[in-house]
């Protein structure tokens, strides 16, 4: 007999590229305004001394490739595609210099957004968990191990709504690379094999409705897809 009074989550986990293995998926951080020109077309000056962050929970995870309905509570749905870094270490207060070697390997992520309960909450100096934090919103590729493709500084990132372009970077343009977030993070968390950074995303952010699909790609990475459904 189980000692649980109702049947426990299975584990969350992505695929590998290349490998039969998954990784399993523990907390999700992703790091706010970290390209300029986002912060910008978001009304706010970007912060250069240190990387702020929020969470998602591990059950938002959606594979690429997923359908999703239109998320309920809101009129504002948005596409925020980004560099994911996947920690294969712990990690405690680790620096700069070191922070790389805890990296696992790295994905193509949507961090879908409702964006008018997340602007709603900003405005009144609440938590943006009703924008940031809810089901199907961590979008994400198979994860590439850092062993095949080294750590990518450098690259572009560009996402796709029914074939037109709406957002097109270079990961040169974060504000705060791969690690120099692991290093800040980690002097506040022990991370652990299965975190995973969204790293952040630049301009072009904007709404999506029932019928579109998304396609998103970092060079060197991969690709990432979506498609939204009529809301259930």
């Amino acid at each position: 007999m189980s000692k649980y009074v109702f049947p426990a989550p299975e584990v969350v986990a992505a695929p590998i590229k290349g490998e039969d293995g998954l990784f399993p998926i523990g907390r999700i951080f992703c790091v706010g305004r970290n390209y300029e020109a986002h912060a910008k077309e978001m009304g706010v000056v970007v912060d250069r001394e240190a990387p702020f962050y929020f969470t998602k929970a591990s059950s938002t995870y959606i594979p690429s490739g997923a359908k999703v309905a239109y998320p309920p509570g809101t009129s504002n749905y948005h596409y925020e595609m980004e560099l994911v870094a996947a920690i294969g270490k712990p990690a405690f207060r680790v620096s700069k210099e070191k922070a790389l070697e805890c990296v696992f390997g790295y994905a193509c992520g949507l961090d879908m957004t409702r964006r008018d309960l997340q602007l709603a909450a900003r405005e009144q100096r609440r938590p943006w968990d009703l924008g940031k934090d809810f089901e199907e919103s961590a979008v994400l590729s198979e994860i590439v191990p850092a062993d095949a493709i080294g750590h990518p500084t450098k690259g572009a990132i560009e996402l796709r709504v029914n074939g037109e372009v709406k957002q097109s970077s270079d990961l040169s343009l974060l504000i705060h690379d791969v690690a120099a977030v692991i290093a800040h993070l980690s002097q506040f968390y022990h991370l652990q094999p299965g975190d995973l950074i969204y790293t952040g995303t630049p301009e072009g952010v904007g709404p999506v409705v029932a019928g579109d699909r998304i396609e998103g790609l970092v060079a060197g990475i991969g690709s990432v897809a979506l498609t939204i459904t009529p809301a259930e």
